[in-house]
């Protein structure tokens, strides 16, 4: 019980007993509003509600009022953070606190102390809420101080506005591009390919235009709506061939290797017709092989991507399973899977999915580069797994791709103007629980693995994926909002709110400006990125821009590398006997790649690596890892206090800054533009806050382990014995997270 003497109430309190016991004499009298965004609204709010910290068991946690608006659900406190707990990514448009209606996941309800899960309209209310968030954050909320007329309105709010269907035009989208001012640079070095132009220098880029032209054959979309305005094809093709199915059976350019050979999709022709028409239908596909494996065409290698790759509901079963793993109530649940954890992982299937497409990635990438051989990747739609592997083949073999421009011009080209369909995958609508699959982050994870594997080629960071992925939940910029450009510009056109009428100008994502400041936009930028040389005047006259591009496998003999493993050197001889043979299942795959493949494979790998040429990714069982920064950044448990990747950045980067530092006093000439960059990333000075959770939070206060019984450690000591045990009874969380990172 609170003391009589007891100062008045704060919003920040520690808690020994249950809050059932809490009796609360006064409200808070500090008034907090939300700060609103233009065009949004807000709909209803509740006073006196706790937001929990879950690190521990102890009922720890914040007073203040709980809001939600067309755009958001708030948590506002009247204590506002300071600078020095604030996550050194601070987001403009996010707060610590805020999740957008589309980052809703599930949200539940506590009924004497059991979960039940909130839809529609309730007849009870709870006394507890808890919000899921698809950026793996959970919220904890007590609603038991709060009035019963705020509780409902709060509760029915949230469930309302977050998980019912809704049309399109109710997204908040359309609200904010109505009312707020568009004076951002909308390209942004981006190539948007939304006019012909993009088009013809992407393929003179590539050296296609030999072979392949753009059509304006779907201009108004008189062929199809599900096509672009314009698309890439082979020459040979007509426009009366495009327009006689739709442009299904098609093959569409993607992109052009240094050899002629090119990556190519289609949109397949749907499986149950009758016979007469599957007939006529083969016979065009036939005369299209044909026509396209002559002459001055490469050979021709068709893939059915529906029958090589996992489903997409395979996919989206995974992936449900795979981030149950980091939605994480308390440390008492942390703690209780902690010990089962790989058998957990390795249950999802998730990390075998990201192999295997990898996998067919590198089987594409050397029937271009080693067989010169065209590739042609067909799926129903050609906006799914098409997408995720086209992309991927670009990002191994063009070094274009690797820099940040050239990613977002890539994921514009094949996926915003290619037509994937981010409302309906991404359900932002709450229409289709069937249509929903995270193609685009299966995407992200794999391009993950070959920025963990090979930073210095990128010019990105993991952090820039990992605020990419976030972004597909906010709805304030266009770009992962539509399922198509058609349906994009026919719900741009037309009157717009009240406010004002004409057509819509939406925002991009690419414009990171919206969300960070430039202190912050610094973590996405790779300080160690190898940027490509550029040659002398004299060797520019003389090289041959196709024999660079073949130099891309490496030529030269060396050692082969030992093959690199799940433990890093320096891991402790013992946790590898250990997981070593228990995760043995996980790393030997049920497909072994074939013999050509192993071969190309290989021999890559035992050679020097060209970071600006081709890169294969490792796939060999445990190279495949968790992404760690994204899935178990809000796990406070996981962090690793002054490590992880980050504190090695930091050192790296504390010898560039003195660098910098001695070039100015070499060269006082140039001494203002090199000490512009100095100070790019100041607060990694102070390592000593740092772990490996950061740039997204700072020193968590760690949890309380549970204590293991003697017992335990004395069997540590017998590593043969261990082997043997089941994994409930073994405890290696500290070990776990060095293998993790």
């Amino acid at each position: 019980m609170l003391s009589s003497g007891a100062k008045a109430a704060k919003p920040s309190f520690v808690s020994y007993v249950s809050p059932e016991e809490i009796q609360i004499k006064e409200p808070i009298e500090k008034e907090v509003n939300p700060r609103l965004l233009p065009g949004e609204l807000l709909l209803c709010e509740a006073s006196t509600v706790y937001k929990y910290i879950h690190e521990d068991g102890s009922n720890r946690g914040t007073c203040g009022k709980l809001v939600c608006t067309n755009f958001k659900i708030a948590f506002l406190d009247d204590d506002s953070a300071s600078d020095d707990n604030e996550p050194q990514l601070k987001n403009k448009i996010i707060g610590e606190n805020d999740i957008t209606l589309q980052c809703v996941d599930q949200i539940y309800g506590v009924y004497d102390e059991k979960k039940k899960l909130l839809t529609g309209q309730l007849r009870k209310y709870p006394e507890k809420l808890i919000i899921y968030c698809k950026d793996l954050r959970v919220f904890n909320f007590c609603l038991r101080f709060t009035k019963e007329e705020e509780v409902k309105r709060i509760v029915s709010g949230i469930i309302h506005h977050s998980q019912t269907p809704k049309l399109l035009k109710r997204l908040f989208l359309f609200s904010y591009a109505s009312a707020a001012p568009n004076n951002t640079d909308e390209r942004n070095q981006t190539v948007m390919f939304d006019t012909l132009e993009d088009w013809r220098n992407e393929l003179e880029r590539t050296k296609g235009n030999v072979q392949y032209k753009v059509v304006t054959t779907n201009e108004g979309y008189r062929i199809s709506e599900k096509l672009p305005l314009y698309f890439v094809v082979p020459i040979c093709v007509s426009e009366e061939t495009i327009l006689k199915y739709e442009g299904r059976g098609i093959p569409i350019w993607c992109w052009s290797c240094h050899n002629g050979a090119a990556l190519l999709k289609m949109s397949a022709f749907p499986k149950e017709q009758d016979d007469s028409t599957a007939q006529m239908q083969k016979a065009f596909l036939d005369g299209i092989y044909k026509t396209i494996s002559k002459p001055p065409y490469e050979l021709l290698k068709t893939d059915d991507l529906s029958s090589s790759l996992p489903s997409l509901q395979d996919i989206q079963t995974a992936y449900t399973r795979y981030k149950q793993l980091f939605l994480i109530d308390n440390s008492a649940d942390f703690w209780a899977t902690d010990v089962k954890w790989f058998s957990l992982l390795e249950s999802t299937n998730w990390l075998e999915i990201i192999r295997r497409v990898l996998k067919k990635a590198i089987e594409v990438v050397e029937c271009l580069e080693r067989q010169h051989t065209n590739v042609l990747l067909i799926e129903e739609s050609a906006t799914d797994l098409c997408c995720v592997i086209s992309s991927l083949v670009q990002v191994m073999m063009d070094s274009y791709s690797r820099t940040k421009s050239g990613f977002q011009s890539l994921i514009q080209k094949e996926w915003v103007i290619g037509g994937h369909g981010f409302l309906d995958r991404c359900n932002h609508l709450h229409q289709s629980d069937k249509e929903e699959a995270p193609v685009f982050l299966l995407l992200l994870d794999c391009v993950w693995q070959l920025v963990q594997q090979y930073p210095a080629a990128f010019e990105f960071t993991e952090t820039y994926l990992t605020v990419l992925s976030d972004s597909l939940y906010v709805p304030i910029f266009s770009t992962f909002f539509f399922n198509s450009q058609h349906q994009k510009d026919t719900n741009t056109t037309g009157e717009s709110l009240e406010t004002q009428s004409g057509p819509f100008r939406f925002l991009t994502v690419w414009d990171w400006s919206v969300q960070f400041d430039p202190k912050a936009q610094a973590f996405l930028n790779n300080p160690l990125y190898a940027e490509k040389p550029k040659p002398d005047k004299s060797q520019r006259k003389t090289a041959r821009f196709k024999h660079q591009r073949q130099l891309s496998c490496p030529l030269t003999q060396t050692k082969s590398s030992p093959k690199r493993g799940f433990f890093r050197e320096e891991t402790d001889h013992l946790i590898k006997n250990i997981l070593g043979k228990r995760i043995g299942k996980f790393i030997n795959s049920s497909d072994e790649p074939p013999n050509s493949f192993r071969e190309f494979y290989d021999s890559w790998h035992s050679k020097p690596v060209d970071y600006h040429g081709l890169l294969l990714p490792r796939i060999d069982g445990p190279e495949i890892r968790v992404w760690a920064q994204r899935y178990l950044r809000w796990i406070p448990e996981v962090q690793l206090h002054g490590g992880g990747t980050i504190a090695t950045a930091a050192r790296i980067l504390d010898l560039m800054e003195e660098v910098e530092r001695l070039q100015v006093k070499m060269d006082e000439e140039h001494s203002q533009a090199v000490s512009g960059n100095i100070h790019a990333v100041p607060m990694l000075r102070n390592s000593a806050r740092l772990s490996s959770l950061f740039p997204f939070a700072l020193i968590h206060r760690q949890s309380v382990k549970p204590a293991l019984p003697t017992s335990t450690w004395k069997d540590l000591e017998d590593e043969d014995d261990l082997v043997k045990r089941d994994d409930e009874f073994v405890d290696l969380s500290s070990d776990m997270l060095k293998c993790i990172y």
